[in-house]
């Protein structure tokens, strides 16, 4: 997914919006406290590193946006949205992994080191911004197969379609939404 704003808005390189169904909620929580991961707010001292995790993950999860798109919206994270959004920094042995960007609760971007990816770190993230701010919302690009059903394995719910992204290129996002159930203890 790529760092976003809510459609409509100024965007840069983000996706996402969802809504959790209670069995669902079950299942991030038990998922997430397996992974031995700490979660802390972002320092200025992060953004090469979230920098490099953002192009690498974008890599593989974007290939169909193109490096050279890439390349050019990764000069926007790092000199717009890691200071314009409310970011949260996944470590795993005090080494950052992964991050999670908010416009409130519009998730504008979750991005997980390729190397690490599989572990719970992404669940860990979620699990965190939903209990900082309830309820979320994201979009993904339909393309991206693997977040889609990320997204919905944590009980995101699909709310609607564009046919086009905020570059107004022919790329589906779907907007998803979770709902603010408080996860289980």
């Amino acid at each position: 997914m790529l760092y976003g704003a809510p459609h409509g808005e100024r965007q840069v390189v983000w996706k996402a919006r969802v809504s959790l169904r209670p069995a669902a909620a079950n299942c991030l929580e038990r998922l997430v406290t397996s992974a031995p991961v700490s979660i802390r707010p972002y320092a200025a001292s992060d953004m090469k590193i979230l920098s490099s995790i953002w192009f690498n993950a974008s890599l593989e999860a974007h290939a169909f946006l193109g490096e050279d798109l890439l390349r050019r919206q990764r000069v926007l994270i790092e000199k717009t949205y890691l200071e314009e959004a409310e970011v949260w920094v996944a470590c795993v042995d005090g080494a950052p992994v992964g991050f999670i960007g908010l416009l409130g609760a519009f998730i504008g971007g979750l991005f997980v080191d390729p190397s690490a990816q599989g572990q719970g770190i992404g669940r860990a993230l979620v699990a965190h911004a939903r209990a900082r701010k309830g309820e979320l919302s994201l979009e993904v690009y339909a393309e991206n197969v693997r977040a889609c059903a990320f997204y919905r394995r944590l009980g995101f719910s699909e709310t609607e379609r564009r046919v086009r992204d905020d570059n107004d290129l022919p790329h589906e996002n779907i907007r998803m939404s979770l709902d603010a159930s408080p996860t289980p203890r």
